[in-house]
Protein backbone atom coordinates (compact mmCIF):
# COMPACT_ATOMS: atom_id res chain seq x y z
CA UNK A 1 0.00 0.00 0.00
CA UNK A 2 1.06 3.19 -0.96
CA UNK A 3 1.15 5.83 2.00
CA UNK A 4 1.87 9.28 2.05
CA UNK A 5 3.33 10.18 5.70
CA UNK A 6 3.33 14.51 6.93
CA UNK A 7 5.96 14.38 9.69
CA UNK A 8 4.67 18.48 10.46
CA UNK A 9 7.16 18.57 13.13
CA UNK A 10 7.17 22.61 11.98
CA UNK A 11 3.67 22.85 11.04
CA UNK A 12 2.66 22.93 7.60
CA UNK A 13 1.60 26.04 5.01
CA UNK A 14 -0.02 25.87 1.96
CA UNK A 15 3.30 26.88 0.04
CA UNK A 16 5.48 24.30 2.21
CA UNK A 17 3.22 21.54 0.87
CA UNK A 18 3.30 22.52 -2.45
CA UNK A 19 7.35 22.45 -1.99
CA UNK A 20 6.97 19.41 -0.25
CA UNK A 21 5.19 17.50 -3.37
CA UNK A 22 7.59 18.92 -5.88
CA UNK A 23 10.98 17.69 -4.13
CA UNK A 24 8.75 14.18 -3.45
CA UNK A 25 8.61 13.92 -7.21
CA UNK A 26 5.31 16.19 -8.69
CA UNK A 27 6.88 17.54 -11.90
CA UNK A 28 7.01 21.25 -11.70
CA UNK A 29 5.76 21.29 -15.65
CA UNK A 30 3.15 19.61 -14.58
CA UNK A 31 1.80 21.29 -11.61
CA UNK A 32 2.41 24.52 -13.59
CA UNK A 33 0.40 23.46 -16.51
CA UNK A 34 -2.61 22.29 -14.51
CA UNK A 35 -2.77 25.24 -12.25
CA UNK A 36 -2.79 27.10 -15.61
CA UNK A 37 -6.67 26.01 -16.51
CA UNK A 38 -7.31 28.34 -13.23
CA UNK A 39 -7.06 31.54 -15.82
CA UNK A 40 -5.58 33.36 -12.40
CA UNK A 41 -3.49 36.31 -13.51
CA UNK A 42 -0.86 38.60 -12.15
CA UNK A 43 0.99 35.75 -9.89
CA UNK A 44 4.40 33.95 -10.40
CA UNK A 45 5.23 30.67 -9.16
CA UNK A 46 9.17 30.64 -7.99
CA UNK A 47 10.38 26.97 -7.19
CA UNK A 48 14.29 26.23 -5.72
CA UNK A 49 16.22 24.53 -3.73
CA UNK A 50 17.03 26.09 -0.56
CA UNK A 51 18.63 24.98 2.67
CA UNK A 52 17.46 24.97 6.33
CA UNK A 53 19.93 24.02 9.15
CA UNK A 54 21.95 22.22 6.62
CA UNK A 55 18.52 20.21 5.28
CA UNK A 56 18.49 20.86 1.33
CA UNK A 57 14.80 20.88 0.34
CA UNK A 58 12.41 22.48 -2.10
CA UNK A 59 10.99 26.59 -1.66
CA UNK A 60 8.09 27.54 -3.51
CA UNK A 61 7.18 31.42 -3.16
CA UNK A 62 3.90 32.74 -5.20
CA UNK A 63 3.97 36.35 -6.22
CA UNK A 64 1.28 38.24 -6.95
CA UNK A 65 0.55 42.07 -7.55
CA UNK A 66 -0.24 44.39 -4.71
CA UNK A 67 -3.22 45.22 -6.50
CA UNK A 68 -4.20 41.87 -7.66
CA UNK A 69 -6.19 40.66 -4.22
CA UNK A 70 -9.89 40.49 -4.72
CA UNK A 71 -12.46 39.81 -2.04
CA UNK A 72 -13.74 36.40 -3.50
CA UNK A 73 -16.76 34.64 -1.99
CA UNK A 74 -16.82 30.68 -2.34
CA UNK A 75 -18.82 30.53 -5.34
CA UNK A 76 -16.35 32.80 -6.96
CA UNK A 77 -13.76 30.37 -6.12
CA UNK A 78 -15.73 27.00 -7.12
CA UNK A 79 -16.56 28.54 -10.00
CA UNK A 80 -12.73 29.37 -11.23
CA UNK A 81 -12.21 25.53 -10.15
CA UNK A 82 -15.21 24.09 -12.35
CA UNK A 83 -14.36 26.02 -15.07
CA UNK A 84 -10.65 25.13 -15.25
CA UNK A 85 -10.83 22.27 -17.23
CA UNK A 86 -9.09 20.23 -14.08
CA UNK A 87 -10.29 16.33 -13.57
CA UNK A 88 -13.02 15.69 -11.92
CA UNK A 89 -11.37 14.19 -8.72
CA UNK A 90 -9.00 17.01 -8.72
CA UNK A 91 -12.38 19.82 -8.47
CA UNK A 92 -13.76 17.64 -6.15
CA UNK A 93 -11.00 17.57 -3.53
CA UNK A 94 -10.27 21.20 -4.02
CA UNK A 95 -13.95 21.70 -3.50
CA UNK A 96 -14.04 19.67 -0.69
CA UNK A 97 -11.04 22.14 1.01
CA UNK A 98 -12.72 25.33 0.07
CA UNK A 99 -16.01 24.45 1.63
CA UNK A 100 -14.75 22.97 4.84
CA UNK A 101 -12.36 26.44 5.24
CA UNK A 102 -15.36 28.95 4.17
CA UNK A 103 -17.14 26.46 6.84
CA UNK A 104 -14.63 27.13 9.83
CA UNK A 105 -14.16 30.57 8.74
CA UNK A 106 -18.06 31.32 8.91
CA UNK A 107 -18.20 29.78 12.47
CA UNK A 108 -15.38 31.56 13.60
CA UNK A 109 -17.34 35.30 12.40
CA UNK A 110 -20.80 34.35 12.73
CA UNK A 111 -21.91 34.23 9.27
CA UNK A 112 -22.91 31.30 6.26
CA UNK A 113 -20.17 29.97 4.20
CA UNK A 114 -21.57 31.90 1.15
CA UNK A 115 -21.30 34.91 2.82
CA UNK A 116 -17.71 34.78 3.65
CA UNK A 117 -15.48 37.46 1.92
CA UNK A 118 -12.51 37.41 3.30
CA UNK A 119 -9.16 38.47 1.79
CA UNK A 120 -7.17 35.31 2.84
CA UNK A 121 -9.99 32.85 1.47
CA UNK A 122 -9.89 34.59 -2.06
CA UNK A 123 -6.20 35.36 -2.08
CA UNK A 124 -4.64 34.16 -5.22
CA UNK A 125 -1.90 31.99 -3.59
CA UNK A 126 -4.35 30.52 -1.41
CA UNK A 127 -6.24 29.22 -4.53
CA UNK A 128 -3.13 27.96 -5.48
CA UNK A 129 -2.29 26.33 -2.66
CA UNK A 130 -5.22 24.74 -2.03
CA UNK A 131 -5.77 23.46 -5.90
CA UNK A 132 -2.09 22.62 -6.23
CA UNK A 133 -2.78 20.58 -3.08
CA UNK A 134 -5.44 18.55 -4.90
CA UNK A 135 -3.57 17.95 -8.17
CA UNK A 136 -0.28 16.86 -6.19
CA UNK A 137 -2.64 14.19 -4.28
CA UNK A 138 -4.35 13.19 -8.08
CA UNK A 139 -0.86 13.04 -9.42
CA UNK A 140 0.75 10.69 -6.78
CA UNK A 141 -2.59 8.55 -5.92
CA UNK A 142 -1.12 7.63 -2.78
CA UNK A 143 -3.76 4.61 -1.15
CA UNK A 144 -3.60 6.33 2.29
CA UNK A 145 -2.50 9.45 3.94
CA UNK A 146 -1.14 9.44 7.80
CA UNK A 147 0.32 12.72 9.45
CA UNK A 148 1.80 13.09 12.79
CA UNK A 149 0.53 15.34 15.50
CA UNK A 150 0.43 18.96 14.16
CA UNK A 151 2.82 21.69 15.28
CA UNK A 152 1.14 25.13 15.53
CA UNK A 153 3.35 27.35 16.93
CA UNK A 154 3.14 30.16 19.58
CA UNK A 155 2.89 33.80 20.05
CA UNK A 156 0.49 36.11 17.91
CA UNK A 157 0.12 36.80 14.59
CA UNK A 158 -0.55 39.84 12.22
CA UNK A 159 -3.88 39.56 9.71
CA UNK A 160 -6.41 41.48 8.30
CA UNK A 161 -8.87 40.96 10.91
CA UNK A 162 -5.79 42.50 13.20
CA UNK A 163 -3.06 40.42 15.60
CA UNK A 164 -4.73 37.55 16.75
CA UNK A 165 -3.11 34.77 19.05
CA UNK A 166 -1.55 31.91 17.53
CA UNK A 167 -2.72 29.62 16.46
CA UNK A 168 -5.63 31.50 14.68
CA UNK A 169 -8.77 30.61 15.33
CA UNK A 170 -10.24 29.15 11.73
CA UNK A 171 -7.09 26.96 12.22
CA UNK A 172 -8.22 26.26 15.67
CA UNK A 173 -11.70 25.18 14.35
CA UNK A 174 -9.96 23.00 11.25
CA UNK A 175 -7.89 20.59 13.52
CA UNK A 176 -11.05 19.71 16.22
CA UNK A 177 -10.51 16.23 16.99
CA UNK A 178 -7.29 16.00 15.14
CA UNK A 179 -3.86 16.02 17.95
CA UNK A 180 -1.54 18.76 18.18
CA UNK A 181 1.51 20.18 19.48
CA UNK A 182 1.90 23.98 20.68
CA UNK A 183 5.23 25.96 21.46
CA UNK A 184 7.87 24.26 19.43
CA UNK A 185 8.61 27.54 17.11
CA UNK A 186 8.01 30.95 18.72
CA UNK A 187 5.52 31.41 15.50
CA UNK A 188 2.31 30.58 13.79
CA UNK A 189 3.56 27.66 12.25
CA UNK A 190 0.46 25.80 10.70
CA UNK A 191 -1.30 28.32 9.00
CA UNK A 192 -5.43 27.62 7.91
CA UNK A 193 -4.44 26.20 4.06
CA UNK A 194 -2.22 24.41 5.70
CA UNK A 195 -4.61 22.62 8.51
CA UNK A 196 -7.52 22.53 5.73
CA UNK A 197 -4.74 20.33 3.36
CA UNK A 198 -4.16 18.39 6.40
CA UNK A 199 -7.91 18.19 7.72
CA UNK A 200 -9.55 16.88 4.69
CA UNK A 201 -7.10 14.83 3.29
CA UNK A 202 -4.91 12.52 6.04
CA UNK A 203 -7.38 9.81 7.15
CA UNK A 204 -5.31 9.08 10.20
CA UNK A 205 -2.93 11.07 12.00
CA UNK A 206 -0.25 8.94 14.78
CA UNK A 207 3.05 9.51 15.59
CA UNK A 208 3.71 5.32 15.12
CA UNK A 209 5.88 4.91 12.06
CA UNK A 210 5.46 1.40 11.28
CA UNK A 211 6.17 1.89 7.21
CA UNK A 212 8.86 1.17 4.94
CA UNK A 213 10.12 4.63 4.00
CA UNK A 214 10.99 4.54 -0.05
CA UNK A 215 11.29 8.42 -0.58
CA UNK A 216 11.30 11.69 1.76
CA UNK A 217 10.78 14.98 1.03
CA UNK A 218 11.27 18.36 2.23
CA UNK A 219 9.11 21.71 1.88
CA UNK A 220 11.30 24.84 3.18
CA UNK A 221 9.47 27.46 4.90
CA UNK A 222 10.34 30.99 5.07
CA UNK A 223 11.10 31.13 8.80
CA UNK A 224 14.49 30.46 10.24
CA UNK A 225 14.57 29.12 13.54
CA UNK A 226 16.49 26.52 15.74
CA UNK A 227 14.41 23.98 14.98
CA UNK A 228 13.51 23.91 11.08
CA UNK A 229 11.30 25.48 9.67
CA UNK A 230 10.72 22.17 7.10
CA UNK A 231 7.84 19.88 6.09
CA UNK A 232 9.01 16.73 6.20
CA UNK A 233 6.96 14.01 4.13
CA UNK A 234 8.13 10.27 3.39
CA UNK A 235 6.55 8.69 0.46
CA UNK A 236 6.24 5.01 2.43
CA UNK A 237 4.64 1.16 1.92
CA UNK A 238 3.07 -0.66 4.69
CA UNK A 239 4.86 -3.51 5.91
CA UNK A 240 1.48 -5.24 6.87
CA UNK A 241 -0.19 -7.37 3.58
CA UNK A 242 -3.60 -6.47 5.08
CA UNK A 243 -4.90 -3.05 5.85
CA UNK A 244 -6.88 -3.20 8.95
CA UNK A 245 -8.93 0.01 10.57
CA UNK A 246 -12.12 1.01 12.88
CA UNK A 247 -14.64 1.92 10.47
CA UNK A 248 -18.55 2.69 10.35
CA UNK A 249 -21.78 1.15 8.54
CA UNK A 250 -24.20 3.39 8.75
CA UNK A 251 -28.00 2.54 7.23
CA UNK A 252 -31.28 3.99 6.70
CA UNK A 253 -34.50 2.69 4.90
CA UNK A 254 -35.75 4.86 2.05
CA UNK A 255 -39.41 3.96 1.14
CA UNK A 256 -40.83 7.29 -0.22
CA UNK A 257 -38.60 8.98 -2.42
CA UNK A 258 -37.67 8.98 -6.35
CA UNK A 259 -35.19 6.13 -6.71
CA UNK A 260 -33.33 8.47 -9.15
CA UNK A 261 -32.26 10.82 -7.09
CA UNK A 262 -30.11 7.91 -5.12
CA UNK A 263 -27.83 8.00 -7.59
CA UNK A 264 -26.88 11.51 -7.23
CA UNK A 265 -26.71 11.04 -3.61
CA UNK A 266 -24.17 7.99 -3.76
CA UNK A 267 -22.01 10.18 -6.13
CA UNK A 268 -21.97 12.37 -3.17
CA UNK A 269 -20.93 10.22 -0.33
CA UNK A 270 -18.08 8.73 -2.23
CA UNK A 271 -17.06 12.77 -3.02
CA UNK A 272 -17.59 13.15 0.70
CA UNK A 273 -15.18 10.04 1.28
CA UNK A 274 -17.52 7.31 1.76
CA UNK A 275 -14.97 3.73 1.17
CA UNK A 276 -18.30 2.33 -0.51
CA UNK A 277 -22.04 2.75 -0.75
CA UNK A 278 -24.64 0.02 -1.78
CA UNK A 279 -28.30 0.14 -1.92
CA UNK A 280 -30.62 -3.14 -0.80
CA UNK A 281 -34.09 -3.75 -2.69
CA UNK A 282 -35.86 -4.14 0.85
CA UNK A 283 -39.82 -5.12 1.65
CA UNK A 284 -41.42 -2.57 4.50
CA UNK A 285 -44.49 -2.53 6.28
CA UNK A 286 -47.82 -2.64 4.26
CA UNK A 287 -45.63 -4.39 1.77
CA UNK A 288 -44.24 -1.34 0.83
CA UNK A 289 -40.81 -1.85 -1.45
CA UNK A 290 -38.24 0.21 -0.21
CA UNK A 291 -34.11 0.50 -0.52
CA UNK A 292 -31.83 0.15 2.48
CA UNK A 293 -28.87 2.78 1.86
CA UNK A 294 -25.65 1.46 3.24
CA UNK A 295 -22.62 3.83 3.38
CA UNK A 296 -19.33 2.14 4.79
CA UNK A 297 -16.73 5.03 5.65
CA UNK A 298 -13.69 5.98 8.54
CA UNK A 299 -15.02 6.85 12.07
CA UNK A 300 -13.75 10.36 11.08
CA UNK A 301 -15.95 10.94 8.12
CA UNK A 302 -18.61 9.25 10.07
CA UNK A 303 -20.70 12.31 11.06
CA UNK A 304 -20.42 14.30 8.39
CA UNK A 305 -21.80 11.66 5.91
CA UNK A 306 -24.52 11.22 8.28
CA UNK A 307 -25.09 14.89 8.38
CA UNK A 308 -25.04 14.47 4.44
CA UNK A 309 -27.44 11.77 4.49
CA UNK A 310 -30.19 13.13 6.60
CA UNK A 311 -29.92 16.42 4.60
CA UNK A 312 -30.39 15.11 0.82
CA UNK A 313 -32.66 12.17 1.90
CA UNK A 314 -36.19 11.92 2.90
CA UNK A 315 -34.68 9.39 6.38
CA UNK A 316 -36.38 10.56 9.19
CA UNK A 317 -33.31 8.47 10.77
CA UNK A 318 -30.31 6.74 10.41
CA UNK A 319 -28.72 3.66 12.70
CA UNK A 320 -24.88 3.47 13.06
CA UNK A 321 -22.41 -0.33 13.63
CA UNK A 322 -18.95 -0.14 14.54
CA UNK A 323 -16.87 -2.63 12.19
CA UNK A 324 -13.69 -3.67 11.33
CA UNK A 325 -12.78 -3.10 7.84
CA UNK A 326 -10.10 -5.38 6.57
CA UNK A 327 -8.86 -4.00 3.08
CA UNK A 328 -5.67 -5.72 1.03
CA UNK A 329 -2.92 -2.93 -0.01
CA UNK A 330 -3.25 -1.73 -4.17
CA UNK A 331 -1.95 0.63 -5.86
CA UNK A 332 -2.89 1.75 -9.59
CA UNK A 333 -0.20 0.52 -12.61
CA UNK A 334 -0.16 1.25 -15.96
CA UNK A 335 0.61 -2.10 -18.56
CA UNK A 336 0.74 -2.51 -22.03
CA UNK A 337 -1.44 -4.50 -23.98
CA UNK A 338 -2.70 -5.66 -27.86
CA UNK A 339 -5.10 -1.98 -27.18
CA UNK A 340 -2.11 -0.05 -25.95
CA UNK A 341 -1.61 1.39 -22.45
CA UNK A 342 -4.22 0.91 -19.19
CA UNK A 343 -4.57 1.55 -15.93
CA UNK A 344 -4.80 -1.65 -13.57
CA UNK A 345 -5.81 -1.79 -10.00
CA UNK A 346 -3.29 -4.19 -8.32
CA UNK A 347 -4.11 -6.15 -5.17
CA UNK A 348 -1.15 -7.87 -2.56
CA UNK A 349 -2.49 -11.34 -1.77
CA UNK A 350 -1.75 -12.51 2.30
CA UNK A 351 0.36 -14.85 0.83
CA UNK A 352 2.56 -12.19 -1.17
CA UNK A 353 1.15 -13.04 -4.50
CA UNK A 354 -1.25 -10.10 -6.21
CA UNK A 355 -4.06 -10.19 -8.51
CA UNK A 356 -5.13 -7.45 -11.08
CA UNK A 357 -8.36 -5.79 -11.75
CA UNK A 358 -8.36 -3.63 -14.97
CA UNK A 359 -10.40 -0.07 -14.65
CA UNK A 360 -13.81 -0.23 -15.98
CA UNK A 361 -13.75 3.52 -17.76
CA UNK A 362 -10.87 2.28 -19.99
CA UNK A 363 -12.20 -1.07 -20.75
CA UNK A 364 -15.72 0.54 -21.75
CA UNK A 365 -13.46 3.16 -24.12
CA UNK A 366 -11.49 0.64 -25.85
CA UNK A 367 -15.00 -1.47 -26.18
CA UNK A 368 -16.78 1.81 -27.83
CA UNK A 369 -14.05 2.64 -30.07
CA UNK A 370 -13.05 -0.67 -31.55
CA UNK A 371 -16.95 -2.01 -31.71
CA UNK A 372 -16.40 -4.89 -30.13
CA UNK A 373 -18.18 -6.67 -27.26
CA UNK A 374 -17.04 -5.33 -24.05
CA UNK A 375 -16.85 -8.86 -22.50
CA UNK A 376 -14.45 -9.64 -25.10
CA UNK A 377 -12.29 -7.34 -24.61
CA UNK A 378 -12.48 -7.69 -21.10
CA UNK A 379 -11.21 -11.69 -21.96
CA UNK A 380 -8.53 -10.57 -24.06
CA UNK A 381 -6.98 -8.12 -21.75
CA UNK A 382 -6.92 -10.50 -18.82
CA UNK A 383 -5.81 -13.43 -21.23
CA UNK A 384 -2.61 -11.03 -22.25
CA UNK A 385 -1.69 -10.30 -18.59
CA UNK A 386 -2.02 -13.95 -17.67
CA UNK A 387 0.61 -14.91 -20.45
CA UNK A 388 2.80 -12.16 -19.15
CA UNK A 389 2.62 -14.01 -15.70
Amino acid sequence: MKILYYDCFSGISGDMNLAAMIDLGVPEGYLRQELAGLLLKDYSILISEDIRNSIKGTKVRIRTKADSYEHRNLNDILQLIHKSGLNENVCSSAERMFRTLAEAEAKVHGTSPDDVHFHELGAVDSILDIVGAAICFDYLKPDRIISSAVELGSGFAGGEHGTLPVPAPATVELLKNIPVKKGSQPFESTTPTGAVILACNVNEFTDNLSFRIQKTAYGIGNRQSAIPNLLRVHLCETLERLDKGDHSLIECNIDDMNPELIDYIMDKLFAEGADDVFITPIIMKKTRNASQLSVLCSNKKKEKLISLILNETSTFGLRTFSVEKTALPREFISTDTRYGKITLKKAILPNGDSKFKPEYDEIAAIAKAHNKPIREVYREIMNDLSQEK
